[in-house]
C-alpha cells in the first residue's frame, strides 16, 4: 500500500511518500500554498495510485497541541472536502523540522526552505510507517531506513556491515549453546545479512531515482505554468486588461466574458448581469496553454467555494437581500472601506437602504463613469459626474446599484452578512486616513469641513 505523507504549514507544504512494502519514506518535494496545492495533491495521490494521507500533528514539548495543531485538523477536513475518498490519518511530531533541517547540514549541499519541508513530511511518514498496521500485521521496525536518501555508497555500505556484523555476533553465541548447529546455517544466516543489506540498498536506490525524476518533472511544470492574480476590488476591467497584458487577444477575452458558465449561484442573478464582482480574489497556477474560459472558471470556483462555505445566501436574505444583492452591496463595501471598518460601513449602506434613502456612494459613480466614459471625456469634472444617468449612480437614484462594481473579498462579503450593531447614517473617510461616522447630515457635513478637505474633492 502506497501512503502520501504532508507537512502541513501555512505557507509550504512538505510531500514524502511511502510503500509499505519496502518501508522507506522518501521526500518528493514542496508545494506552495498559493490555492493550486489542492490541484497538486491530488495529483500526486493519482501518481501514485492512493487515496491515504498521513498528516503530521505538531506537539508543545509537554505534548500539548497548539495552534498549528488547529490548523492542521482543519486541513485535513478540507483535503477530504476537495479529494473525495482521500483517508487521512494523523501522526504527532515535535521538532521535525529541526530534524530536517539538521539532516540537510550534513549533507554539505545548499538547500532551499522547501526542502526543509520535504525531509519533514518524510520523518513524519516514516515514524508512522513504523508503528503502521496493514492488514493486522505489524510492520517491522527497521532504523536504517532513517537513513538520508542522498547519503553515500561508502554510508549504505557501512550500515550493510554493521548488520552483518551483529548477525555474525548473533551467530557466534547461538553457536557456543549449539556446538553441533551446521556451519552452513551459520553461512546461511551471514549470507542473509549481506543479502538483506543489498536488498535495502536497492529499494533506497530506486527511491533515490525516483525522487530525481520527479524533482526533474517539478522543474519541467514549473516551465509550463504561470501564476495569474485577481486581486479584492478589482473590477472585470482591470481583469481584462491584465489578461490581456498575459498575451491574450482582445476577442478571446471577450468572448469568455459573455460566455455560460455551469453554476447555480450565477444562475441566480438577473439577466444580463455581467461576472462583476463573481471573481474571488485569488492567486492560481495555469499551464500556459490555459485558455480564458478556464482561467476565470478557476475564479468563479473560488467564488462558490465562498459562498457555500459562509452560507452566504442564507444569511443574506436575514437582511432581506438575495444573493446578487448581497454581493453588490459588499462591491460597495470592499471600495469604500478601509481595513477594519467593513462592517460599520456594511451598517451604514443597510440603515439607509432600510429608511429608503439613496445610498449616496461616489465610488457607484465612479463605476458608473467607467461603464460610459472610461477616458471622462464627456464627464470632465464632479458636478458633472454626480448627475450622470446610470443605475449604478447611488448618488442620483435610491435603492442598491444595478449591480456589483468590484470583486469582493472574504472581509467584505461577511461584513453584509454580519454588520456591526451600530446605527450610523453618514460616514467618510478623511484626509489622515481615518473614518468619520454621525447620525445626522449636519454632523456629516461637519465632519467633512474639518477632516477632509482635499479627499473629499477628488476626482471621479
Amino acid at each position: 500500500m502506497k501512503i502520501i505523507g504532508l507537512d502541513v504549514g501555512t505557507k509550504r507544504i512538505g510531500v514524502a511518500r511511502v510503500d509499505s512494502s519496502t518501508k522507506i519514506a522518501v521526500p518528493i518535494g514542496f508545494l506552495n500554498v498559493d490555492g493550486s496545492e489542492w490541484q497538486e495533491i491530488a495529483r500526486i495521490a493519482n501518481i501514485h495510485s492512493t487515496n491515504w494521507f498521513v498528516l503530521g500533528l505538531p506537539r508543545s514539548n509537554e505534548g500539548n497541541e497548539t495552534k498549528q495543531s488547529v490548523y492542521v485538523r482543519q486541513f485535513a477536513k478540507k483535503l477530504v472536502q476537495k479529494i473525495p475518498g482521500a483517508r487521512v490519518r494523523f501522526q504527532d511530531e515535535s521538532l521535525t523540522s529541526v530534524e530536517a533541517e539538521n539532516r540537510l547540514k550534513s549533507r554539505r549541499r545548499a538547500y532551499e526552505k522547501g526542502e526543509i519541508d520535504a525531509e519533514a513530511a518524510a520523518i513524519i511518514l516514516q515514524d508512522f510507517i513504523e508503528g503502521f498496521k496493514e492488514s493486522a500485521a505489524p510492520l517491522p521496525r527497521k532504523m536504517v531506513s532513517q537513513i538520508p536518501i542522498q547519503d553515500t555508497i561508502e554510508n549504505v555500505k557501512a550500515v550493510g556491515r554493521k548488520e552483518a556484523d551483529k548477525a555474525r555476533m548473533n551467530a557466534m553465541k547461538t553457536k557456543h549453546k549449539m556446538k553441533k548447529w551446521p556451519i552452513l546455517v551459520i553461512a546461511l544466516v551471514l549470507i542473509g545479512a549481506g543479502v538483506g543489506g543489498g536488498i535495502w540498498w536497492i529499494n533506497r536506490e530506486q527511491a533515490r531515482k525516483e525522487y530525481e525524476a520527479y524533482v526533474a518533472e517539478i522543474a519541467n511544470k514549473k516551465a509550463e505554468v504561470f501564476q495569474f492574480t485577481i486581486r479584492p476590488g478589482e473590477t472585470i476591467f482591470d481583469v481584462k486588461d491584465s489578461l490581456i497584458n498575459e498575451g491574450y487577444s482582445v476577442a478571446e477575452v471577450e468572448e469568455a466574458f459573455n460566455a455560460d458558465y455551469d453554476f447555480d449561484f450565477l444562475k441566480k442573478r438577473p439577466a444580463g448581469a455581467t461576472l462583476e464582482g463573481y471573481l474571488y480574489g485569488e492567486t492560481y497556477e495555469f499551464y500556459k496553454s490555459a485558455t480564458v474560459k478556464e482561467i476565470l472558471t478557476k475564479f468563479l470556483a473560488g467564488m462558490g467555494q465562498v459562498i457555500s462555505d459562509n452560507d452566504l445566501e442564507a444569511r443574506y436574505a436575514a437582511h432581506g437581500l438575495s444573493l446578487f444583492e448581497g454581493i453588490t452591496l459588499a462591491s460597495v463595501v470592499q471600495k469604500e472601506s478601509p481595513a477594519g471598518e467593513h462592517a460599520r460601513v456594511a451598517q451604514v449602506f443597510l440603515s439607509r437602504l432600510a429608511y429608503g434613502w439613496k445610498m449616496g456612494s461616489d465610488v457607484t459613480v465612479k463605476y458608473a463613469l467607467d461603464v460610459v466614459d472610461p477616458k471622462r471625456t464627456t464627464y470632465t469634472d464632479n458636478a458633472a459626474a454626480l448627475t450622470i444617468d446610470s443605475c449604478y449612480n447611488t448618488r442620483l437614484y435610491t435603492g442598491l446599484p444595478c449591480g456589483p462594481i468590484s470583486n469582493p473579498n472574504l472581509t467584505s462579503l461577511l461584513a453584509v452578512a454580519d454588520p456591526s450593531d451600530t446605527s450610523y447614517l453618514f460616514f467618510l473617510t478623511g484626509d489622515d486616513g481615518l473614518m468619520y461616522y454621525s447620525y445626522t447630515e449636519s454632523e456629516h457635513n461637519q465632519n467633512a469641513a474639518l477632516h477632509c478637505q482635499n479627499l473629499c474633492n477628488i476626482s471621479l
